[in-house]
């Protein structure tokens, strides 16, 4: 303990590594430069955690320690913090639905083990792991022996990580990754990618440990300077070339990590002196709560409208996200180690109007989709406009979690930000994407809709080869080539850069069932089919097809396409109430939206309520204010007694009309009524429901838009 008060270089290092960590999670250079971005996060950041194993390696690993009992107390102490961040995290991972997939246990086990239980905190059942397996080593061999066993296990995890693209190339490996991706998502962790730094750091330390400053000499810091100058430019350019290529399956792995972390901690051991109070435990406690910090942001931007502010501006939400997570470690550091509290009430972030999703009716309505799909068929989820209001990141998620792999959106930004969630199936962009983004088309491997013939020879220009589906117009007149214009679909089959993998068209009026509406939707399909099979008579190969949106699956079941768009069906509900369907499948919704009685007021006879004095009260009445209004995605039309919401199970009208910010009903009649009641507008509650096309319908629209409308608070 004494030796590790002096280096100063270490503990110093840990907040600036804390903070790249930081800037993994919320890319600070996104708004400016995708390439500043990806050197900053992906290359430059990506030596904090190897830091971090090394820096434990350094304090941990010795050839000269033959005790067990350092090993011991490190394995417990992770633990324990482990165990602590699980579970402060178990109010995300429930609010995700993370114990609702599919046969769970072997899931969270796997977890547990090895990806960590939310996304950042696979560091520290890698540090137990990669600790374990380095000791054991450097105690039945030596370090050369140790390192080529280490060096191994890193090399196979580089083929399963930055390298994944030659490996999967390479007949039969494919296969053994696949496997071994079924065991844990990320060769990033325990038994790959951790153990050769713990060593690293061991052998660091009885190299360099009891060497004086002044006995490493300045030609030591040189050295160490010009080395890691060199194999970081090495880095930099292997990345680029890796990126360039499109190799990376993930990108923690490279070759001139090890040599950069070599140099780069050869460098920070010439900084020695006292040690500085805390900073070791605020950088670990940085690391563990910014994630947290993350989320409170982002709703407090939604609560404040600084949106545009802390949040699209990537720098200014890296910089505050930075700021709130040292200050609050800092603080939280010194009021432990002063106070030992037991602990602190994590607001649950309802206090005011607020959106339930069901994940377990997700679930279950993709599955009611995907059966009754014909065989051969895949779910397309379409995920656009925050996925119908219900928040892309977590509807997304879960359904790659549970199998899906193809994601249909409106922008490009919607389907960037489902790579940076993770998402790893298809993205296909319905809407115009301008052809001058075609490097992040590539770059994040999107498939844009070619939306007409002149459109699709622009993005050939571009010079840069991208996945495309070719939109047909059939007769809705919107996007697409006409189908009559078979010649140009040949054409765009024949361009450089632009591989078709699909093509498709869109069902106008498929949700209605009257004759003229059917007979319109049977000739779309026919033209479609005709344009088809005049492409695969001059000898074109036909890519994959879709014609069916939601309704169309649930009207026209027995189309034989490769893919399904179901967007408002997949979130359980119908456009409106008065639609029927050929197929009456078992849907579910996953949307409910709920606010709170926060005063109710005593109002007499003849008095007014809210703008316009539109409401008059007709006797003595008990008025319940409900903080939920038109900025809520409630629509204002609902005003004056259109709608009513549920309190108790029991319906009670919307008097008045609905603000902003707030709407008021009458309880009158609902005796019990108390502050704090939770407020149902779009649900279940007690016996009855408000179905959101009945309440769309109220307002003169359908659910797509309302659904769609809400979420931008939280």
């Amino acid at each position: 303990m004494n030796r590790e008060k002096g280096y100063t270089g270490i503990e110093y290092f840990r907040i600036i590594a804390s903070l790249l960590v930081i800037a993994i999670h919320t890319s600070p250079l996104a708004s400016f430069s995708d390439v500043g971005d990806f050197i900053l996060t992906r290359v430059t950041a990506r030596i904090a955690v190897p830091f971090f194993f090394t820096a434990s390696g350094y304090f941990l690993i010795s050839c000269y320690s033959q005790s067990a009992g350092k090993l011991i107390l490190f394995v417990k102490h992770t633990a324990l913090i482990y165990g602590v961040s699980i579970l402060l995290y178990l109010p995300v991972n429930l609010y995700n639905g993370y114990f609702k997939m599919e046969n769970p246990a072997p899931h969270i086990v796997r977890d547990i083990i090895f990806d960590g239980t939310l996304y950042h905190l696979w560091y520290l059942p890698a540090s137990i792991m990669g600790a374990a397996a380095a000791w054991y080593l450097i105690r039945k061999t030596d370090y050369k022996n140790a390192f080529i066993t280490a060096l191994i296990l890193y090399l196979v995890g580089l083929f399963g990580d930055s390298y994944y693209g030659i490996a999967e190339k390479i007949p039969g490996m494919s296969g053994i990754y696949q496997f071994m991706f079924q065991l844990f998502d990320h060769t990033r962790n325990g038994i790959f990618f951790a153990p050769i730094f713990f060593l690293l750091g061991g052998y660091m330390a009885d190299r360099y440990r009891h060497r004086r400053i002044n006995k490493m000499g300045y030609t030591h810091l040189e050295n160490s300077i010009w080395g890691f100058a060199v194999s970081f430019s090495l880095m930099l350019g292997e990345a680029m070339l890796l990126w360039f290529f499109d190799v990376q399956r993930h990108d923690s792995m490279y070759l001139f990590l090890l040599p950069c972390m070599y140099f780069l901690f050869r460098f920070i051991l010439f900084f020695r002196g006292k040690r500085p109070p805390y900073l070791k435990e605020v950088s670990l406690l940085i690391y563990i709560i910014h994630p947290m910090i993350i989320v409170l942001l982002r709703l407090a931007a939604r609560l404040l409208h600084l949106q545009s502010v802390l949040v699209d501006n990537s720098m200014v939400h890296y910089l505050v996200v930075c700021v709130l997570s040292v200050g609050i470690s800092v603080v939280a550091v010194i009021f432990w180690e002063r106070h030992r509290p037991q602990g602190n009430r994590v607001p649950d972030g309802r206090d005011r109007s607020y959106i339930e999703v069901s994940l377990e009716n997700l679930e279950h309505n993709a599955r009611v989709l995907q059966k009754a799909m014909p065989s051969g068929c895949r779910l397309m989820a379409v995920v656009k406009a925050e996925a119908y209001g219900h928040g892309a990141f977590e509807i997304a998620t879960h359904l790659d979690k549970i199998g899906v792999r193809a994601f249909a959106v409106a922008t490009i930004e919607e389907g960037i930000h489902l790579r940076k969630y993770g998402i790893r199936g298809e993205i296909l962009i319905l809407g115009y994407t301008d052809v001058h983004r075609v490097r992040e088309l590539k770059k994040y491997d999107l498939i844009q809709s070619l939306i007409d013939f002149d459109y699709a020879a622009a993005l050939n220009q571009e010079g840069i080869a991208v996945k495309a589906h070719i939109k047909i117009d059939t007769g809705m007149h919107r996007l697409g080539i006409s189908a009559g214009e078979w010649e140009k679909a040949e054409k765009i089959f024949a361009m450089k850069n632009i591989d078709v993998c699909g093509i498709f068209t869109h069902l106008c009026c498929a949700d209605h069932l009257a004759p003229d509406d059917v007979a319109f939707t049977k000739g779309q399909i026919d033209s479609f089919y005709d344009l088809l099979a005049d492409l695969q008579a001059d000898g074109f190969r036909i890519p994959k097809i879709h014609i069916q949106n939601s309704y169309g699956l649930l009207n026209y079941p027995d189309l034989k396409c490769d893919y399904v768009r179901a967007g408002i069906a997949l979130y359980g509900v119908l456009s409106s109430p008065e639609d029927d369907t050929v197929l009456k499948l078992d849907l579910r919704p996953v949307l409910s939206l709920r606010s709170k009685v926060v005063l109710i007021r005593s109002v007499g006879k003849g008095e007014p309520v809210g703008y316009g004095r539109a409401f008059t009260a007709q006797r003595h009445s008990r008025i319940a204010i409900v903080p939920v209004g038109y900025a809520d995605g409630y629509p204002r039309s609902l005003s004056c007694g259109h709608s009513s919401v549920l309190i108790r199970g029991s319906r009670v009208p919307i008097i008045g009309r609905i603000c902003m910010d707030q709407m008021a009903v009458d309880v009158t009649d609902l005796e019990e009524a108390a502050v704090g009641d939770i407020v149902t507008l779009v649900g279940v509650d007690g016996g009855n429901e408000l179905e959101a096309p009945v309440v769309a319908y109220g307002s003169g629209s359908i659910s797509n838009e309302l659904l769609s409308r809400m979420g931008r608070r939280g």
